[in-house]
C-alpha cells in the first residue's frame, strides 16, 4: 500500500491513513529490527519500549484501516448502482432520401418553321405568356408568294382547257347519239376532257401546297403556355425544324430529379414525394413519380425522374430550385441510443437489465447501420427488453443497478 501511494495509485481513504502512518514510524521499525548493535545501543538509551509501543500501534492502525478499506469495497460492491435505460421498442424503418431538383413543365415544346428562310419578325420574347394561335414570329414571304401567283394562274390555265375538253366531248357525244360521229373522234373527246380534268386537278393540289407554305411563313402557339427559351433572333436564315422558341404549355408542372441507380431499386412502387423550395422550406406541395428515363446519363449514371406536383403554389416558378423527401421502406426496426453500445470480445454489445433481480448482463448484437446519434440493431434485442442507455462503462456482470427516472 505504502508503495502504491508513493506511485500516484488510487486507493480508499483508509488505506492512505495506513500508509502515511506507516511512513513515519517506518525509520523506529528499521531501526528497531536492525543489527543487534544498534538494538543494544538503542536499549542503553531507554527507546527499547517506547519503539516497541509506536511500532505495535503502527501495525494495530494499518490493520483496522486495511480492514476498513475492505468493509468499504464489499459496500461499493454490492451497493446499487444508478443508470439511465431505454425499452426496446420497434418502429418503421423508413430511411429518408433527400435529393435536389429543379421545377420544369409538365409539357414542353420546341416550336419551329415547317419551312427554311429568312427570320424578319419575332413577336414575343423570354417569359412571355401566349395564347393558342398567337402568331410567334415571321418569315420573308416572298418566294411563297410569288409560287402562290404561279399556282394560281396554273389552276385557271388548268379550268380553261377543262372548259374546252368538256365542250368538245359534249358535241361528239351530241353527233354520236344520231349516227353522225365517228367513234374515233368521240373516244379522242372523251380522253381529252379526263386529261384536262386531271391537270385542274394537279394545279388545285399545287395551290394548296402554295397557299399552305404562305402559312407556314407565320409560326403560331399551339396551346397556351409561357415563353422559356429562345432560339433565334430577327435577320437569320433559319432551317426547318430549327428551334425558334421553347413553349411550355399551361397544364401542369413537374419537380425533376437525377436518382441514382440503388434509390430506384429499393424505392417503393409508387411513393408520395414531398417536395419544398430549397430556400423557402414553407412552400411545399406533394407529388407522385410520373415518369423515369429508362437510360442513365452518361456522364453522372443518373436516372431522371419527373414527379408530377398537385397543385404546386405560384412560388413553385419554372426553373426554380426545390428539394424532394422520399422514404425507402425497411420494415419495423429496433433502434437504440449510440450511449449505450459497448464491446464483448471486439463486437458491439449492450447490457440488459433483469428487471426482478435488477442485475445487468451483457449481450452482443449485430449492427446493421448507424446513425449520429442511434443505433440500428439487426438481431439480438427484442421488444420490452431494458438497455442501459449511459454508464455502460462503470458496469460488471450481475451488478446490481438502479433505473432513473427519464
Amino acid at each position: 500500500t505504502c508503495r502504491g501511494v508513493l506511485e500516484g495509485q488510487t486507493f480508499c481513504p483508509s488505506s492512505v491513513l495506513a500508509a502515511s502512518l506507516l511512513l513515519k514510524v517506518g525509520p523506529f521499525l528499521r531501526l528497531a529490527l536492525s543489527d543487534r548493535s544498534r538494538y543494544i545501543a538503542a536499549q542503553q538509551l531507554g527507546w527499547d519500549m517506547t519503539k516497541r509501543r509506536l511500532g505495535g500501534f503502527a501495525l494495530c492502525l494499518a490493520m483496522l484501516a486495511l480492514a476498513a478499506c475492505g468493509s468499504e469495497e464489499e459496500e461499493a460492491e454490492t451497493r446499487a448502482r444508478p443508470v439511465r435505460s431505454v425499452i426496446v421498442e420497434e418502429r418503421s424503418g423508413g430511411v429518408p432520401v433527400v435529393l435536389t431538383g429543379s421545377i420544369e413543365p409538365e409539357d414542353e415544346a420546341r416550336l419551329g418553321f415547317r419551312i427554311g428562310g429568312r427570320m424578319i419578325e419575332r413577336l414575343v420574347d423570354l417569359g412571355d405568356e401566349v395564347e393558342p394561335g398567337e402568331i410567334i414570329a415571321r418569315l420573308e414571304p416572298q418566294n411563297e408568294t410569288n409560287a402562290l401567283r404561279t399556282a394560281e394562274a396554273n389552276v385557271q390555265a388548268a379550268k380553261g382547257e377543262l372548259d374546252t375538253a368538256r365542250a368538245e366531248y359534249q358535241r361528239q357525244q351530241h353527233l354520236a347519239d344520231r349516227g353522225f360521229a365517228a367513234m374515233a373522234v368521240y373516244e379522242r373527246a372523251r380522253q381529252a376532257q379526263q386529261t384536262a380534268q386531271s391537270r385542274l386537278d394537279a394545279a388545285q393540289a399545287q395551290l394548296k401546297f402554295a397557299q399552305d407554305q404562305i402559312d407556314f411563313t407565320e409560326l403560331r402557339a399551339d396551346a397556351e403556355g409561357v415563353v422559356t427559351a429562345i432560339g433565334a433572333e430577327p435577320g437569320e436564315v433559319v432551317q426547318t425544324g430549327q428551334m425558334i422558341v421553347t413553349l411550355a404549355r399551361e397544364g401542369g408542372r413537374d419537380a425533376v430529379f437525377d436518382v441514382p441507380a440503388q434509390v430506384l431499386r429499393s424505392a417503393p412502387s409508387d411513393p408520395e414525394i414531398d417536395v419544398f423550395l430549397t430556400d423557402q422550406p414553407s412552400i411545399q406541395t406533394t407529388g407522385l413519380v410520373r415518369e423515369v428515363a429508362q437510360r442513365a446519363d452518361p456522364v453522372t449514371r443518373t436516372f431522371e425522374v419527373r414527379v408530377g406536383l398537385h397543385q404546386p403554389p405560384q412560388e413553385m416558378r419554372l426553373g426554380a430550385t426545390v428539394t424532394g423527401r422520399m422514404e425507402l421502406d425497411d420494415g419495423l426496426i429496433i433502434e437504440i441510443p449510440a450511449t449505450a453500445l459497448t464491446r464483448l470480445d471486439g463486437q458491439p454489445a449492450v447490457w440488459i437489465v433483469d428487471p426482478e433481480a435488477m442485475t445487468v448482463s451483457m449481450r452482443a448484437i449485430n449492427v446493421l447501420r448507424f446513425e449520429p446519434s442511434s443505433v440500428v440493431v439487426a438481431d439480438g434485442l427484442d421488444p420490452g427488453e431494458i438497455v442501459v442507455s449511459a454508464g455502460v462503462q462503470a458496469l460488471h456482470a450481475g451488478q446490481q443497478v438502479r433505473l432513473l427516472e427519464g
